[in-house]
């Protein structure tokens, strides 16, 4: 059975990306059948690629963002998806304000990488790439212990 999972920040253009990119390649090579996608609570990079220095710290990494694209979190993301995972709790707030009943209740990220807190920080705001990277990476590796 195929686990579908959506990753949520505010604009879907680092975090959440990082987040979808990494765990795609992650839960592959450990050959879990999952479905990822990821989204913004906001709507303002709709269409745009990721931000150019999410992108290259992640390649440099091995993770392939180039073919994502930003969009806005959706109502009926919360049926279509199984986990939602946000990154900090602003977005938990903001997900749960749209969360039809019966809908899938979103999470925070970094439940699966308690070591870094509960907040994944903004790079775009704070320029933390490969701090973000480290905190991705290891809740990457939580979220699949916990799926198997």
């Amino acid at each position: 059975m195929t686990t579908r999972i959506l990753f949520v920040c505010l604009g879907n253009i680092c975090r959440s990306p990082t987040a979808e990119g990494v765990f795609r390649q992650l839960a592959a090579a450990q050959g879990l059948q999952v479905e990822v996608d990821s989204c913004g609570t906001g709507g303002w990079h709709a269409g745009e690629p990721p931000n150019p220095p999410a992108v290259t710290a992640a390649r440099a990494r091995g993770y392939d963002l180039s073919g994502l694209r930003a969009r806005q979190l959706l109502v009926s993301d919360f049926t279509r998806f199984d986990r939602i995972l946000v990154m900090d709790r602003a977005n938990l707030r903001d997900a749960r304000a749209r969360r039809p009943d019966g809908g899938t209740e979103p999470e925070l990220f970094l439940t699966y990488a308690p070591q870094h807190g509960t907040d994944v920080p903004d790079p775009w705001y704070t320029g933390e790439y490969d701090r973000v990277l480290d905190m991705i990476e290891d809740a990457a590796r939580g979220l699949i212990a916990a799926l198997r």
